[in-house]
């Protein structure tokens, strides 16, 4: 199926029904049936009463995270309510993915979050009661907080606060599975942590050195160096080894992507808002079986896979981690690498989630992150899904204002061919063209051509195969060579 016609409505709201029918029977005939990777993650969540901490890596508390039972608190600057409230719903399904029960919420509309507290003292006052009252451990603010304001926020709340980029961290920690991916976030999440290291009471108050720096020794820069300065220098040590094996690891991926360029192979990223779709749509184009989860940050660590055109073109497909609002700057920064994927590629197939309640706000937010780390050159598709469960009035509105938009639905197959042929017609066509006849005995020719060009007419003649395609520099050259040693033994 090709795009949506924008000018039927009618016909449009027919298909979707149809997609909402077959969803429907697509429910009724699904075993109820869960993959080990999925069952393992759930099995690790968070157990009421106990906590997740992370790894400290020296003796000084390092924010360590309670997230059992919490209470969210907002601030609204900008925007109508329901972008506000669209915001914190947010923040909720961040807490529950990181295994969180979320007990109240509150948002107070102001010019700027405050600067000593986040919220006005009003509201503070307000929050403590809520807390006491529900029994939260926890307070989660959807914003970063600047060291001092978590200080005063626990000081006053007497919990623990965390922020949101501190709950998103938490939640790449639990996800990350590849040796990378864990040195990403660790990377990241002690990024965050290094401006906000403290402790309790005097003891990282207190000078260090010699006998006096109670078993410090070596390593200890000696009389004057205070505990937390130890740490930090610890920390920054620690941050300069991570970088050093992201930095090791990135020679292979960079390798990879070198070898794909060298054969002209096209490739494809897959980038969205988290949870909006990107591992099924994979799965669903070239049977990569990547772990499928309905949670936000699923999928963590790249998925390259190959796949082919219609007339045997092979380009890859690359699976990439969800973007959300504000995603933290730490996070970017360790990403970088893995975000590559992205900025390097041919073509951007922008997944959308068609059935959020604000599908704009999301395309403008992967659209920041995208720019940010420098693919807002790249041509970009958005892909509309899970139509079978949207709202048609809303989706015929991004179809109007996106000019390459196309409207699908993994779950159900509607409007999956009309993708495919999207992304096949976006695709880079190589630049110099042949019109040849090879030699039977020289398959490995006819198979190259096959594999890293684009095959115009192809045909059978007594003296070998006559071949009008498309190919790379490299290969023309190979086959101007192979011409020109034909001619030769001709005379």
């Amino acid at each position: 199926m090709s795009k949506v016609v924008r000018e039927d409505g009618d016909e449009f709201e027919a298909l979707m029904r149809e997609s909402a029918r077959v969803a429907a029977e697509f429910d009724s005939d699904e075993a109820d049936e869960i993959s080990p990777e999925v069952a393992e993650r759930h099995a690790l969540r968070r157990v009421k009463g106990f906590s997740t901490e992370l790894q400290d890596i020296s003796e000084a508390e390092y924010r360590q995270l309670q997230l059992e039972r919490v209470v969210l608190v907002g601030v609204w600057t900008e925007g109508t309510s329901l972008m506000a409230e669209n915001s914190l719903a947010e923040l909720r399904a961040l807490a529950e993915t990181a295994g969180s029960e979320v007990l109240d919420a509150l948002i107070q509309r102001r010019d700027k979050p405050d600067p000593a507290t986040y919220i006005g003292s009003g509201k503070v006052a307000q929050l403590r009661e809520v807390v006491r009252s529900t029994g939260a451990d926890t307070v989660i603010c959807d914003g970063e907080l600047s060291p001092s304001q978590l200080r005063q926020l626990e000081d006053k709340l007497k919990v623990k606060v965390v922020d949101r980029t501190a709950l998103i961290l938490d939640i790449f920690a639990q996800h990350a599975k590849s040796k990378e991916g864990k040195a990403q976030v660790e990377l990241a999440q002690i990024a965050y942590l290094l401006p906000r290291l403290r402790g309790w009471g005097e003891s990282l108050s207190r000078q260090v050195g010699g006998r006096a720096a109670g078993g410090a020794g070596i390593g200890g820069r000696g009389p004057g160096e205070t505990k937390i300065e130890t740490d930090r220098r610890r920390i920054r040590d620690k941050m300069s080894k991570l970088k050093k094996e992201i930095l090791e690891m990135k020679v292979s991926r960079d390798t990879k992507r070198q070898e794909r360029r060298r054969h002209n192979i096209p490739s494809v990223a897959i980038a969205g808002y988290t949870n909006a779709g990107k591992s099924s749509l994979l799965n669903a184009l070239t049977d990569a079986n990547v772990l499928v989860e309905n949670a936000l940050f699923a999928t963590l660590d790249p998925t390259v896979r190959q796949s082919h055109t219609s007339d045997g073109r092979i380009y890859t497909l690359t699976d990439t981690v969800g973007f959300v609002r504000h995603l933290p700057h730490q996070l970017i920064d360790a990403f970088k690498s893995t975000l590559e994927e992205v900025s390097e590629s041919h073509l951007i197939v922008h997944v959308v989630d068609g059935s959020h309640p604000d599908p704009f706000e999301q395309i403008r937010a992967v659209r920041e992150v995208i720019a940010e780390i420098g693919g807002s050159h790249i041509p970009e598709i958005i892909a509309i899904n899970k139509v079978d469960i949207a709202d048609p009035a809303i989706v015929m509105q991004i179809l109007r204002t996106e000019p390459s938009s196309y409207a699908f639905s993994v779950k159900t197959g509607f409007g999956m061919e009309g993708l495919l042929l999207a992304i096949e017609n976006s695709l880079p066509h190589l630049g110099i063209e042949i019109n040849t006849v090879i030699a039977y005995d020289r398959g490995d020719i006819i198979s190259a051509i096959h594999e890293r060009g684009e095959i115009l007419s192809e045909e059978y003649l007594p003296q070998g195969t006559a071949i009008h395609a498309r190919v790379d520099g490299a290969l023309a050259q190979q086959i101007a060579s192979l011409q020109e040693e034909t001619n030769l033994a001709a005379e």
